[in-house]
């Protein structure tokens, strides 16, 4: 059985498929020792695929793991102020895994985690709608969460319609289909709310629950074919 050979590198884990085949056309992607420029080649297990040089493992079947990140620790594998990041709270076994989209250092709670790029592009792709629902405590004396129903623009850059529902006084349930930077965080400010926690509960149809900070999980592959169902 062959694959075609940007979608191999993607589901080792390196990068996805866009990002695999910048990759072959840079050069950097050899298969049996000859340095390729062309993403329209098949591969098998027996080739030798190489990335810069480093040999790329055979295809794994696609993994998902969720992540309870804990407070002030970045979603990146490194940070040039030498904050604490996910990598470093992550044991030695789950260093190879990706993040999956992105929670800012100070926003808490389900972060999901992949050894296959591909399907990290499109858990994350605007166009899949996939919703993830926050807990957000927020200030303001007067908000106007109509902003964030009708889908606001701020700064030049709109932001689609969001689910907001009123818990308590000052504490708020959003979710969203899109996944902007920092989108709960302007939005909310927007509307008179400024986000003082924010605490992502779920992603899809995988829910943290109980899942203490720190602490990562592996998917079922019945839970990953269900959220594969909503692409």
């Amino acid at each position: 059985m062959t694959t075609r050979i940007a979608k191999f590198i993607a589901h080792s884990g390196i990068a996805s498929r866009r990002d695999a085949e910048k990759l072959i056309s840079s050069g950097a992607v050899a298969v049996n020792g000859i340095t390729i420029d062309s993403p329209a080649i098949n591969v098998a297990d027996t080739d030798v695929v190489t990335v810069n040089g480093n040999v790329v493992a055979p295809q794994k079947a696609p993994e998902l793991y969720m992540f309870h990140k804990p407070l002030n620790v970045m979603t990146t594998s490194h940070d040039p102020m030498q904050r604490k990041t996910i990598y470093d709270v992550l044991g030695d076994e789950y260093k190879h895994l990706r993040y999956v989209g992105r929670l800012d250092y100070k926003t808490t709670g389900l972060l999901l985690m992949t050894n296959d790029g591909d399907l990290a592009r499109r858990l994350t792709l605007p166009t899949n709608k996939i919703p993830r629902t926050y807990i957000a405590r927020v200030g303001g004396t007067k908000p106007n969460f109509e902003i964030a129903r009708m889908g606001a623009t701020v700064d030049g850059v709109h932001y689609r319609p969001m689910v907001i529902d009123e818990i308590a006084p000052g504490k708020i349930r959003v979710t969203i289909t899109e996944g902007k930077k920092n989108e709960i965080r302007i939005v909310m400010r927007a509307c008179g709310a400024p986000v003082q926690k924010l605490h992502r509960e779920s992603f899809g149809n995988l829910r943290l629950g109980n899942l203490a900070p720190g602490k990562i999980i592996k998917v079922s592959q019945k839970g990953i074919d269900e959220l594969l169902k909503t692409l």
